[in-house]
Formats: structure tokens, sequence, C-alpha cells
């Protein structure tokens, strides 16, 4: 992992009077999976959308692939395809799970409507949800609705490979779910990853610990906008930090204020 695919210096970026992000830097190495954990409120998912470009910092700058980011994602195309599954799923209830999983090649695509079904099928079957592109968003469990999203997320025009996702980008994926769903959707983010080649590289915020433990090889906390630990998945468990060990054992006594 020596090419930086992602790199974020002196990023800040504040709403209203509230700094959420005070002179990030940040890297994420082709074939990483980085996971970003830390208390909430602490700019964890601005840090995603920063990333993917869908908003922009108020200082700082950011490189994708060795190229620096001018403006939005939408001023200019980044030299690789990020795709990014939101919390909630965020799928479009009045849209059926194709429609859904097809959208943007429905409304951005010349592709024919045959085609596209095609695609979405095969991007369902991926994520083990084969035959209920007919259904509604309400009609799915949490779990299943979350691996729409992904399929969403993994879509891609043939006719433009370089919309492909190469990374990914997940916001709390196992939030709200039970322990069984959490390790469906676990498994199927390494799946993603390791077996079938559609993003080598992804970013995870997420506060669970089987999640920590089951889906990221790096770490990095952030805490009042700043990263202020990085290291191994591993070394969560030897690092003497103490806004770590106060993170990973619950409890409200130590450096990490706690509200209320």
């Amino acid at each position: 992992m020596t090419e930086p695919l992602i790199e974020l210096k002196g990023v800040s970026i504040s709403f209203d009077s509230n700094k959420v992000l005070d002179n990030v830097d940040l890297t994420i190495y082709r074939g990483e999976a980085l996971g970003i954990i830390g208390p909430s409120g602490t700019g964890k998912s601005t840090i995603l959308r920063v990333i993917a470009g869908l908003i922009a910092p108020d200082s700082g700058e950011i490189y994708v692939q060795g190229v620096r980011r001018e403006g939005l994602i939408e001023d200019a195309t980044d030299l690789v395809g990020i795709g990014m599954v939101f919390q909630q799923a965020a799928l479009f209830d009045s849209l059926t799970v194709e429609e859904n999983v097809g959208f943007s090649l429905y409304q951005y695509s010349k592709l024919r409507r045959s085609r596209i079904r095609e695609l979405v099928n095969e991007k369902l079957e991926m994520v083990g949800l084969s035959g209920i592109g007919d259904r509604y968003p309400a009609e799915l469990s949490g779990g299943m609705r979350k691996r729409v999203s992904f399929a969403r997320a993994i879509m891609s025009n043939p006719d433009n490979p370089r919309d492909t996702p190469e990374v990914l980008l997940y916001d709390e994926p196992t939030a709200g779910l039970d322990p069984i769903a959490s390790t469906v959707i676990e498994d199927l983010i390494r799946q993603l990853q390791c077996t079938q080649g559609v993003c080598s590289t992804y970013a995870i915020v997420t506060h669970q610990h089987s999640t920590i433990r089951r889906t990221a090889d790096q770490v990095v906390f952030l805490y009042q906008g700043k990263v202020q630990w990085q290291g191994s998945v591993n070394e969560i468990d030897t690092t003497d930090h103490p806004l770590i060990r106060q993170f990973i054992s619950g409890s409200v006594s130590g450096p990490i204020h706690v509200v209320g």
C-alpha cells in the first residue's frame, strides 16, 4: 500500500460557529480498509462527504490519485470512481429496488432500459438479493435496504469505465441492525473488497465494535475535529492512548467530554 488514492491536507470546515474539521490530514492508500471512529458529532460523516466531493472544505487541499480536486465532484471528474453508502440507506421510497439501484443510469446514461435492468440484476446478485427488483423499500428489512444501497453504490456505466467505483465510503453501514444482520453486512463489505473485486479500497465510519474489528485494517480516531490517533485495528487493544481506552471501554470517565 504505497500509492495514496485519496489525500486530505490541512482540511478544515465549519458550520456556522462550529468547527467540525480542524486542519485534518488523512491518507487512504490503494487496497486499504480504513475505519474512522470517534464520539458522535466529531466530523466522521463530514469527512466522508468531503472525500466524496459532496461538500467543499473551507480550507485545505484534496488530492485524488495525486491530482488536486478543485470544487465539488460535479465540477470535475476524479481520476478514481468513488461510491458512497449513506446512513439509513437513503433509498427513494417511491421507487422500486430496480429503479433505486439503476437510478444514475436511468437518469444520466444512454443505455437501453433492458440493459440497465441486466446491470441492476447483476449488482443485486452480488449483494445476495436476486429477484427483488420489483419490491419497494418499505417491503424490505433494514439489512436488505442496506444491501440495496450497496448495490446502488457499486453501480457503474459500462460505456464509461472511469465511473466504476474503486473507492467505497460507508457511513454507519450497520447502525440500527441486530447482531446477525450486522454480521451479514460486515461479511459483504469484505466480500466486495476481497472476493468480487468491486472496490479494493474503502473507508468506513462506525461506532460498533464488531464492525470496527471485522471490516477495518487501519483505524483513525477523530475527536474535536482532529485526528487524535491512528494505527492498526490490532493496536486498539494494546495502545495506552487515553482517548482510545475510554472510547473502547465505554467509560464516562476520561478525556472525552460526556454531554449530560
